[in-house]
């Protein structure tokens, strides 16, 4: 085989390997306890553009294919910016299968046109990713968007707050498997 041959069967091989890594994950290679840390970039903070977090996210998967997440956040971005006020948040959300396999909806389901969030889940490829939207008072919305994906042995947390179209935060880490 020339030279020619051997580069365009090598190249066929890692496309080949690329499209058997694009399928989707299911939620149980999701599954433990992930910790580690991020940075966060504010658009709206003059004195906390850039702040430093550390986080724990649980994902616990059912029988049936519905899991819950747990994230908890050690949050520093208010008080004196030399040594700010830590303050700790936590979310727990349950997830429901629906008819699309990669789609699960928040059970608890409240009433998002009086301030209730609504919440739904999918996994595209090594990703899983958590929309959380709000309708304010005024009527605008609020989104969080986060994307955990799965790179080796570690979890990348891609974070956007977004409100009424903008951008208001963001935040980047890595996360390791701490426990299965």
């Amino acid at each position: 085989m020339s030279r020619v041959g051997v580069f365009a069967w090598a190249i066929v091989m890692v496309l080949a390997s690329s499209v058997v890594q694009a399928k989707d994950l299911a939620i149980t290679a999701f599954a433990g306890d992930w910790r580690g840390n991020a940075l966060s970039e504010n658009s709206a903070s003059v004195n906390f553009p850039i702040t430093s977090r550390d986080i724990d996210v649980e994902i616990t998967p059912d029988a049936i294919g519905n899991f819950t997440i747990t994230w908890r956040t050690l949050l520093r971005q208010k008080g004196n910016p030399a040594n700010p006020k830590e303050v700790l948040k936590e979310t727990t959300l349950i997830f429901a299968k629906t008819d699309n396999p990669k789609v699960w909806r928040e059970s608890a389901g409240g009433d998002v046109y009086n301030g209730d969030p609504i919440a739904w889940a999918q996994i595209k490829g090594q990703t899983l990713t958590v929309y959380v939207m709000a309708i304010s008072e005024t009527g605008d919305y609020d989104m969080q968007v986060y994307k955990r994906t799965l790179t080796g042995l570690n979890m990348q947390l891609d974070f956007t707050a977004i409100r009424d179209g903008m951008v208001r935060r963001t935040a980047k880490g890595q996360l390791t498997l701490f426990s299965r």
